[in-house]
Order: C-alpha cells, then structure tokens, then sequence
C-alpha cells in the first residue's frame, strides 16, 4: 500500500517538475511528495500545518484542490497508524472521507485508501457499529463494480467485526458460505479458513453459542486452521499469515491446557513472524504478548513479564520501566494490546501473591477502557466494550473480597462494590446525563443519527425481502451524521460512571426505611452486596452450570402459565432454593427492599421467592418475600441516589393509551375494563382503538404526570429490538430514546415490556429502557406475556392505592397482596404467574409524604407555640391581678 501511495504522489510529482507551484493543489501534492519520501512524526505536525492554511485560505476552493486533502489526510492516516497513533489515523481518515463525500469528488481509489483501512481502525478501537457500516458500504461497492478481491477483502474483514463484537454465528455463516460459493485463490481460501477457525474458536468458547455446537467442533476448528496451513505454506510472502495461523493454534492448544504443544505451534509461528517484512510496531507488540501469554501458562511468569515491559518500550514512547514495570497512567492511550498486557500483568502479580500490585495494574487497565469509550458514538459499541471490563471487575471484587478477610477494612468492600456500580447501566447513565447538557443541535443530529439506524434496523428484519439499495443509502447518511455527531462532541473527559456517595447513600435507605441488595454476576461467581443499617456485607455463591441452574430453574416457572398450577410443590421448592442462594435479608425491621439485579437476575420476580418452604398447594398461604418486604428495583446505586424531587401537583392524571386492536387476532377483550376503572380514579386523556396512535402519544405525554400503555410488546430476539405497538404502528425501544418526556410514573401493561436482549453490563434492551432513556425515573412493566383479565384487575387495585396516597412502590406491593387476598379469584389464578409479572423500578417515598409530613409538623409547632404563649400571658395577667390586689 506504501508503494501504491507513493508512486501516487510520484507521478504527481513528476506531472509539475520544473514547474514553480502556484495553484493549491500543488502546493499540497509537493508536500505530501516529500513526507512520504521521509516520514516521521515531525513530518506529520507540517502536514496538519499544510491543512490548516489551506481552510483558512478563502480562495475558491477546486475539487482538484479539496481531492488534494483527501490524498493528504489519507497519506498522513496511513503513517499515523504505523508511528502507533490509532485514534490520529481515525480521525485523519474521518477528514478525507467527509471532505470526499461533502464535496462530491472522484478519480481517486477512495474505497482502497480510505474506506478500507478506516473499516479496520474501527474494528481495532472496539467501534463495531460504525466498522460494519464502513465495511458493508464497500461491500456495496464490490458488488456493484463486481470487484472480487474487494468484495472478499470486506467479507474477512466484517466476519472479524462480528468476532469481536460477540456474533460468532454470522462470522460463520459469512465464512463458510463464501468458502463454499465464492470462487478463491489459494491466498483467499487460506485467509478465510484461518478466520472460520477463529469464528469457530470463540463460539466454542461461549458459555451460551446461538451457534449450534456439532460433535466433532473441535476437530473442525482445528482443521481449517491446518487446511489454511497447507493452501499458504507453497504462497509466496505469505509469512505473517502462516504466522498467525501457527499462533491461532497456539492459542487454541493452550485453551485446552496442552501447554507444551501450544508451545510447539508458537515455535512455528516465530520462525515465520520474524521472516515477515515491515512488521509496524503495533503488531510486533501483538506477537510479543502472544509469546508473555504462552510463557505465563507455562508457568514461567518472570520471563513472561519481561516480555511484557517490551511491549510497553514499543507502543509507550516514554516508558522506562526501572523502577515499576507498570507505565505512568497520563502516559497511556485508547490501545487493546496494551490492555491486555495490563490484564496478564496483574495476573502475574496475583501469581505472586502481589494482590495489590493486581489491583494497580487493573486501575490502568480500567483506565484505558474509559479513553476507548470516550471515543465511540453508538450505544451498542459502547455496551460490547462495558462488557470486558466485567472480567476485570470480577477478579478485583475477589482480591477486594480476599484482602478484607485478612485485614477487616469496609475500606475495601466499598471498593469492591464501586467498582461493581461501574458496569450497572452506564451507558444508559452517561446517555440520560448526556440529553441533559446537549444543545437543541446536538439533540437533533443524536435523533437523526438515530433514526437512520432504526431504518436499518427494520429494513434488515424483512430478511430477503430487504431492499439493500435503501440499506445502504441510510448507512452512507449514518456515516455522514456520525461524523457530525463526533466532531461536536465535547472534548472535556468524562466518566461515564462517578463514585457513589457511599454516605448519602446510606442516609437516603435510612430515611426511606429500605434495605439494599446489589448483585454482580460474574463468570465465576455471583457477588452480593447488601446495605443495611449503613452498613455492607459481602456474600457470593458459584456461577458454575450446576448452581446457575437452580436459578434457571426458578424463571423457568414462568414460561408459561400452567407450570406453576401444575406443580405447586416443585415451586415451592425450587423457589425457596433460589431464595438461600440469593442470600436475601431476613427478620428486618425496615419495610422496603431495593434490589440491584444483574445478568439474568434481571428477569427474576423477588416477591415470588419462598422464604419458607411448605407443602400447601394454597397459593395465597405460600411464604413469599412479598409478605416480608415492599419490593423495589433499580439499574444501580447511583440510579437510585439520582432521583429528582417531585413536584407538588394539585392531582394525578393519566393519558393513557388503549389500542385494544378490536376485531383483530391480537384483540385485548379486557383492555377497555382496564381503561374504566382508571378513569374512575383519575381524570385524564385516554386514546383507545384508532386513535391511539403514536403520534397522539407524542403528542401529549408531556402534559400528563402518569403514562399508562396497555398494548402488546414484544422482547425480540438476538437480531429483533424489543417493541411496543401502538394501533397505527409498531415502535422500537431504541424509537422512544429522544421523547423529551418527564412523567412521574410509566405504567407499561403490555407483555415482557421488561424484557430484551440482555447485556449483563448494561441490562435488557426492552422497551422499559427506551422509556428511561427518554426521562422516565419511576415505571412498572412485566416480566413475561401477562395475563389480559388478570392484568385489568391488579391495575383497578394498583390505581385505587395510588388514589388513596400510597407511594408507587407500595401501591405495587400492596396490589399484589390484594391480589391474593381477594376471595373472588381462584385458586388457580393466584398462581404467581398472574400476579408476579410486574415489577416496579423507581423512588421509594411517597410523591406528597413529604409536604404532608412538612405541613402537618408546622401545625403542630404552630398549635403548640400558640397554646404555650396563651398560658404565658394568661399567667402573666393573673399575677399582674393579683399583684395589683396585694397593692
């Protein structure tokens, strides 16, 4: 590619000689001419010098002119990512493909100089959203033009964007379809095999696949990797591919635990890395830490972390390491291998019975985690790069846990417990705080960056009925947003996650009488944080297949509603199993239970846990934590601390929106029953049948303090975002983020409203989060397909509580008890299927508790300063009497 580059601007170059250069795009082409025959940073800082005349420059700019600072910008991208500067090279190629669609240019390979290498930057960064984009927009391309080598070119490169985000499954079905139709040279095939492999690898190693697992998985995944051998081994200049393909392998031997065979294919892989030519930097610091990894199983972790302060001499331009092999922390940047070499150290220390020093080397690493997030602009990219900072989170909870058993310092489970409010809902934390400070401008290119991605979204789910000339029209205007998008984002650092106020947040469960239980689910195990009293304990209990079952056994009561009714006797059991293992408070004095759930504790009903197992087949004389607690939910600690003070309204009311989809198969006979007795309690607007349309729900949710939906919803799937329907149209989750609503309440008595696929960083994807992200801090939603009839009736219970001054969170418990108290429903619908699927996320005190509380104490100063000061006088004036007779 440098030769191409070069001999680009040669013959640029040889077109003006003897000629003295007056136009722009001369003086441009001279100077990227001589960078590129000597370059070095120092070269790079006169580029930018170049560049920036150039715009402050007023003369008319031509497109010969403007096509010079995309050769410029590309030229200068292509250095930057060899000197090691990712995030430069980003930005430089992010230049050069703006100024190249902006002004409509052409005659240059901007798809092989730009697109390309920019595609790949993306992936190496961890932004997976905009690296698919670029990628499928060349693909695109490739097809039109049927270029060959480009279109295989962008199918190995966006089955690496789907390994690195998680989704193995279409890395393989990418692969092995193109191995099998496309016809491949032996390079191609080669490069494709190696990649399958690693495809194969990864899901292999996944504890859920949704690809299915074949019976001879690994002998596959190890023969594509010998069969990529065998096509390149005869290639010329195919070293650093063989290379890989040995190290691969390496890789895999390893997880196996054969150590000394790995070994031997590393061997291999060596002789072939070190035949390669122009190697850059950063994939010479890739090799080493191949080379620490495979030394560290080994067991040899001395000569393991000197390959490790190596790798930091090659990508830190300040190390020294005399002192400490860790780097200085304002020395480190956006960089995945030097995280990984972070993470390998700190577990070399704890080899070493170094625990603190662990815990030294994984801040810096969880430093670098928060630069790449300050580089993304799409949430799904920021929530797949939360995720690798939960293996790290849980090995420091259990340093943390470990090194409190010795010494006794609460100083230590604090930490360990901030560091698991870092992974609760971050994104969605930082997204809400965000909308608050961004202009109307910003708000508006955020919406329609947004809605370009929903057009995708639901094109791609009409499959091959997809129209790809409109798929790849709205990801050439995402493309065209995003850059928009980054270049007025705030430069200022922030992180997305801040401390907790551990003191507040002690004060605050004080004052709403509640305890707090925040769990982290982590590869190993399953930690449990509870505060009680202002004070925390830790617990945790094993995340292995034989403990995590019994959790799953519990959920799987809900699946539909006759496993409960059937057999009352194996939930009675099962639950109150998952109760001990959940390690819940018992016999507290306090009324409510805040609960933190994570992973798939997301989708678990508290209230229907059993803390006493008994053999009724009663369902309302089951021993369920409802009886114990009032239970509420929240994303994090920190959710819960950042609720604002309601203001004081004269009344409640509701819009409420009732489709009920008559004369349809989806019709909700019991929707309008539901509607009735709302209406009853409160005044209000409520859209039923045609006009509950979206549009009208927009249009009036800002009026109205309580939102109620009764309406289907659906959860989705790996590929389908959870939705919600409205008569006129279906919305996904991801359609509600930028409503601008502030209700008090959102009611969402629609099915599995909660549920969504799920990111243990961040929680489900439903249509509960859409509503929190457009402003919504107290809701109530369902678990699972609720129950029409039943439904209409918690709600007529859960509103009349509301009426009669209870705070949501008791409004929601006490329906539930009403529930099971109430003598005109069966035995069989008192199931915890019907009455358990709603769950309530938000404040804990009452809306006006607080102003009565405050009003009610000042009468009673008032009154008792009044009768005080009358019997003051009163006594005053009899001795004055009485003094006055004595006279």
């Amino acid at each position: 590619m440098t030769k191409k580059i070069f001999f680009f601007c040669f013959f640029i170059s040889l077109t003006l000689f003897s000629q003295k250069a007056h136009t722009q795009e001369e003086v441009i082409y001279n100077a990227v001419d001589n960078f590129v025959a000597n370059p070095t940073p120092e070269g790079i800082e006169k580029l930018n010098t170049f560049e920036t005349n150039f715009w402050k420059n007023k003369d008319k700019k031509s497109k010969d002119a403007l096509l010079s600072i995309v050769v410029l910008n590309c030229n200068k991208a292509y250095f930057e990512n060899k000197f090691g500067k990712i995030n430069e090279a980003i930005t430089s190629y992010e230049k050069a493909w703006k100024t190249y669609q902006n002004y409509k240019l052409s005659d240059y390979d901007i798809t092989e100089y730009c697109l390309k290498p920019l595609g790949n930057l993306y992936t190496i960064v961890g932004d997976y959203d905009n690296a698919e984009n670029t990628i499928k927009q060349y693909y695109f391309i490739a097809t039109q033009e049927k270029n060959r080598n480009l279109k295989i070119a962008a199918i190995l490169n966006l089955s690496n964007v789907y390994q690195n985000s998680g989704r193995n499954y279409l890395a393989i079905d990418l692969l092995e379809k193109t191995i099998k139709t496309e016809k491949l040279s032996n390079i191609q095939k080669g490069t494709l095999l190696n990649n399958l492999g690693n495809s194969y690898v990864l899901s292999y190693k996944d504890p859920n696949p949704t690809f299915p697992i074949r019976n001879n998985f690994p002998e596959n995944l190890e023969n594509s990797y010998l069969e990529a051998i065998k096509l390149l081994k005869n290639e010329k200049n195919q070293s650093e591919t063989l290379a890989n393909c040995y190290r691969n392998l390496s890789a895999l031997n390893a997880q196996w635990q054969n150590f000394e065979l790995a070994n031997t294919y590393f061997i291999k892989a060596k002789a072939e890395f070190e035949k390669s030519t122009n190697i850059s930097p950063r994939k010479k610091a890739q090799f080493y830490f191949d080379e620490a990894n495979i030394l560290f199983k080994l067991g040899k972790p001395n000569e393991s972390s000197s390959v490790i302060a190596s790798i930091f001499k090659i990508l830190i331009p300040d190390y020294s390491g005399k002192k400490n092999i860790l780097p200085k922390k304002n020395s480190l940047y956006a960089e995945s291998i030097l995280l990984d070499a972070l993470d390998l150290q700190a577990e070399i220390f704890k080899v070493e019975n170094q625990s603190k020093k662990a815990l030294e080397s994984y801040e810096l690493a969880f430093h670098i985690e928060e630069l790449f997030q300050s580089l993304l602009v799409y949430e799904n990219s920021k929530i797949i790069n939360q995720i690798r900072n939960r293996n790290r989170t849980e090995k420091c909870i259990a340093i943390y846990k470990s090194l409190f058993e010795k010494e006794h310092k609460t100083t230590y489970l604090e930490k360990a417990f901030q560091l698991s409010e870092y992974t609760k809902s971050a994104i969605l934390q930082r997204g809400i705080n965000n909308s608050k400070t961004q202009s109307i401008a910003e708000k508006k290119l955020s919406e329609q960056l947004q809605n370009q991605n929903n057009i995708i979204l639901k094109e791609q789910q009409k499959e091959d009925l997809a129209d790809i000339i409109k798929i790849n029209s709205a990801i050439k205007k995402q493309n065209e947003l995003m850059l928009l998008v980054k270049q007025s984002q705030t430069k200022k650092e922030n992180k997305a996650v801040q401390d907790i106020n551990l003191d507040n947040l002690y004060s605050k469960l004080e004052k709403d009488n509640a305890i707090m239980i925040e769990y982290f689910s982590g590869v190993s195990k399953v930690y449990s944080f509870t505060i009680i009293d202002k004070k925390m304990y830790l617990n945790s209990f094993s995340n292995n297949a034989h403990t995590s079952v019994k959790i799953a056994q519990f959920i799987d009561f809900f699946n539909d509603p006759n496993t409960i009714v059937n057999n009352p006797n194996d939930y009675n059991h099962y639950a109150n199993i998952a109760y001990q293992l959940l390690h819940l408070p018992i016999n507290s004095a306090s009324k409510n239970l805040i609960v933190v759930p994570d992973g798939i504790l997301n989708f678990l009903p508290f209230e229907a846990l059993i803390t006493k197992e008994t053999s009724t087949t009663n369902f309302a004389q089951m021993h369920y934590l409802l009886n114990d607690y009032n239970i509420g939910y929240e994303n994090s600690a920190g959710f819960y601390l950042s609720f604002n003070k309601s203001k004081k309204r004269q009344k409640e009311t509701v819009l409420g929106i009732f489709p009920v989809f008559e004369n349809t198969p989806y019709t909700l006979s019991y929707s309008k029953d539901e509607m009735q007795s709302i209406q009853k309690n409160f005044e209000g607007k409520y859209f039923e049948n045609t006009s509950a349309t979206f549009d009208n729900f927009k249009k009036n949710a800002a009026n109205y303090n309580i939102l109620h939906l009764s309406t289907h919803a659906s959860s989705g799937d790996i590929e389908t975002p959870a939705s919600i329907k409205f008569y006129d149209q279906e919305i996904l989750y991801s359609e509600l983020y930028h409503l601008n609503i502030h209700p008090d309440l959102v009611v969402l008595s629609a099915c599995e409203t909660g549920i969504g696929k799920l990111f243990k960083s961040e929680g489900a994807m439903s249509v509960a989060r859409g509503f929190q992200f457009a402003g919504a801090q107290n809701l109530l939603f369902s678990l699972w397909k609720v129950n029409d009839y039943t439904t209409s009736m918690f709600m007529d219970s859960f509103y009349q509580n509301i009426k009669n001054g209870q705070s949501y969170i008791e409004a929601n418990s006490n329906a539930k008890r009403d529930f099971l108290k109430n003598k005109n429903i069966s035995n069989t619908k008192k199931s915890p299927y019907y009455w358990a699927a709603f769950v309530y996320y938000g404040n804990v005190e009452s809306k006006y508790e607080c102003n009565y509380l405050l009003f009610g104490l000042l009468i009673f100063v008032a009154l008792t300063g009044g009768f005080v000061l009358f019997k003051f006088i009163t006594n005053r004036i009899k001795k004055e009497k009485l003094k006055f007779k004595n006279q």
